[in-house]
């Protein structure tokens, strides 16, 4: 997102790296430790500011939250980060097998009308 935009518009966007690591920690209950480590299994890949200090989004803060979910409940990290690279890439999957039927169903429907 261009730095011209609006703050409104950045703030509404789930991709853009509001929270610092700092933040992020307090927000989901953890450490930034935790945080450290999700990155280096590279669950996510929080950006960096000017200074080089982790910056993280919203999209990244709700993985991270899964994440620490399974971490509580006793799942090694390693195997937690994996599990939600998983659930992500199904739940990508779906949408997109979503998309194709609904793109297969408008153009059956309109194969069956014939030409107008």
């Amino acid at each position: 997102m261009p730095a011209d935009t609006p703050l409104s518009d950045r703030l509404d966007d789930d991709d853009y790296p509001a929270y610092t690591m700092g933040r992020a920690a307090e927000m989901l209950g953890t450490t930034p430790g935790f945080l450290r480590a999700i990155g280096e299994a590279r669950l996510i890949t929080p950006l960096r500011s000017e200074g080089g200090h982790r910056r993280y989004s919203r999209y990244q803060l709700r993985i991270a939250a899964r994440a620490r979910e399974l971490v509580d409940r006793g799942t090694p990290i390693e195997a937690a980060c994996r599990i939600v690279i998983l659930e992500d890439q199904l739940e990508e999957a779906q949408r997109i097998n979503a998309e194709y039927r609904r793109a297969a169903q408008d153009a059956s429907g309109t194969a069956d009308r014939g030409p107008s």
